[in-house]
């Protein structure tokens, strides 16, 4: 009896120990629970949107794996007024990858939309919002032309996305009403998508042949060359006239608006945009001196706007021999990374360029060729406008012309569509990287040509020459530096202001 009370005493003064143990071990579980999550938050909410390119700036070593199969779910009577105002839900394809964000930069979805009437041959722009699925936007889209579009008019969608593949997802029978296209048996174009173009490109040819419509003219750059479309050989990568120019708004909180003067005075919001050929160009035409197509923005009154099907259309009228067609060893258009020559023409129809009949026609060889022979001279004659340009997309390259050159590199090497070794002919184009890859300098080697960077440039200060404008002389009776910056092509003057 007493040694059962003896324990039952040491019992009770250790108990306190006991139960503090278990609870400090559960706040262990706990907090490296609330650790996992909270890593996730964090590495989204450290993102940084850059205002004009869309860009986004991630540590890889803080930051989790994202999801880039994502879904997007078209809603019903997606070519009407009502349908084009409606939310786009973005969903994980597979939720066990993680979840799919509008607001992150590398999983967000655009939708474009073009409206023709054929009667007029007039195009109007409708960029619908995409949120993800049960999310409220910033600002509520409004219908279109007062929500009632005219029969006779003709609606069409684009899609684009920031992931690797975007999968269309039906709601109410909404793709099927918008006749979309999201690939070919089961195989998805990848970042691209579109509803009823071949209808909306059938309705502007005809236009165009009835005087209607006119595509403007390219235009002559500063470099004294045709301003580049997206069929130009100048301006292609391995796949060509894909994704958007939509950009969207995104709150600090991560809710999605449509991009609007009101709602950017409303708001003052981060622009999130899509990586896409169709916008590089619209970016290449601001840096030498070019003026992309636009048309009057419905959801934006008073301001117009880039699209793609006004790229494609001014590409088809105005870009001159030889014009680049999606080839058929784009990733885009393969099937299991084999060419696919029924899913090549689906693509193609949806971007107004004529079927390939078959595989020579739409040779990737004969593709490399035109890229090898135009790309880097057009490039290398550019080098003057482009450097002083930002690029597409910081996180790639340090300005415009190392951001093209790069993109050069990697669709002509094995990455890409392997033209090193279809031509037998090494890569004209040498990058130079920093510590974190991103591209700082290029070198473009092109026969009888030489870097307009290169050129001798001598200055003249009251008339005393100064031979590669670097050096001191004196101007109004003080000493001053001349430095040449041979990347920027500036002239910096320093001079003493005396005692």
């Amino acid at each position: 009896m007493k040694s059962k009370s003896h324990a039952y005493f040491l019992l009770s003064l250790l108990a306190p120990f006991l139960l503090l143990l278990v609870a400090v071990g559960w706040m262990l579980l706990l907090s490296q629970s609330n650790t996992t999550h909270g890593s996730v938050l964090a590495a989204l909410g450290v993102r940084h949107l850059d205002s004009t390119t869309g860009a986004s700036h991630r540590d890889s070593k803080t930051q989790p794996p994202v999801n880039t199969a994502c879904t997007l779910i078209v809603p019903a009577n997606p070519l009407t007024a009502q349908g084009l105002a409606t939310l786009y839900q973005l969903i994980a394809t597979d939720p066990h990858n993680g979840p799919c964000n509008e607001s992150n930069k590398l999983q967000a979805a655009f939708v474009q939309g073009a409206i023709i009437d054929p009667v007029t041959g007039v195009i109007s722009i409708y960029n619908p919002l995409v949120v993800d699925k049960g999310a409220r936007p910033a600002v509520l889209p409004q219908p279109p032309l007062g929500g009632q579009i005219p029969p006779t008019d003709v609606v069409a969608l684009w899609f684009g996305s920031n992931g690797n593949t975007l999968t269309l997802q039906d709601s109410h029978g909404s793709l099927e009403q918008g006749q979309c296209v999201n690939g070919r048996d089961g195989s998805v174009f990848g970042q691209f998508a579109y509803c009823n173009a071949p209808a909306f490109f059938q309705a502007a040819r005809s236009a165009m042949q009835a005087g209607k419509l006119v595509p403007p003219p390219l235009g002559i750059a500063k470099d004294g060359h045709m301003c580049p479309s997206t069929r130009d050989f100048a301006i292609v990568d391995q796949d060509q006239s894909d994704n958007v120019t939509s950009t969207y708004l995104v709150t600090a909180s991560g809710e999605i608006a449509q991009n609007t003067a009101a709602n950017v005075a409303a708001l003052g919001l981060q622009v999130q945009a899509n990586g896409s050929d169709e916008r590089l160009l619209t970016l290449v035409d601001e840096a030498i001196g070019c003026t992309p197509w636009m048309a009057p923005d419905l959801a934006n009154p008073g301001h117009m706007v880039t699209a793609l099907p006004l790229n494609e259309l001014q590409a088809e009228i105005w870009q001159n021999a030889p014009v680049a067609l999606v080839p058929n060893a784009d990733p885009m258009t393969q099937t299991n990374n084999h060419p696919d020559l029924a899913k090549l023409n689906a693509y193609r129809v949806g971007v107004d360029q004529m079927p390939s009949p078959d595989a020579q026609a739409s040779s990737t060889r004969t593709y490399c060729q035109h890229l090898l022979g135009i790309a880097p001279e057009r490039l290398l004659a550019d080098e003057p406008l482009t450097r002083q340009a930002p690029p597409a997309d910081p996180a790639v390259a340090n300005s415009l012309f190392t951001f093209l050159a790069q993109r050069f590199v990697t669709t002509y090497e094995a990455n890409g569509l392997g033209c090193l070794k279809r031509l037998n002919h090494p890569d004209p184009i040498t990058m130079q990287t920093d510590a974190n890859g991103v591209a700082t300098d290029a070198t473009i080697s092109v026969p009888g040509m030489s870097s307009p960077m290169e050129a001798h440039l001598d200055c003249e200060v009251n008339g005393v020459p100064l031979a590669g404008c670097t050096g001191t002389e004196t101007m109004n009776g003080q000493p001053c530096s001349f430095a040449f910056d041979q990347n920027t092509r500036r002239v910096t003057i320093t001079c003493s202001t005396g005692a």
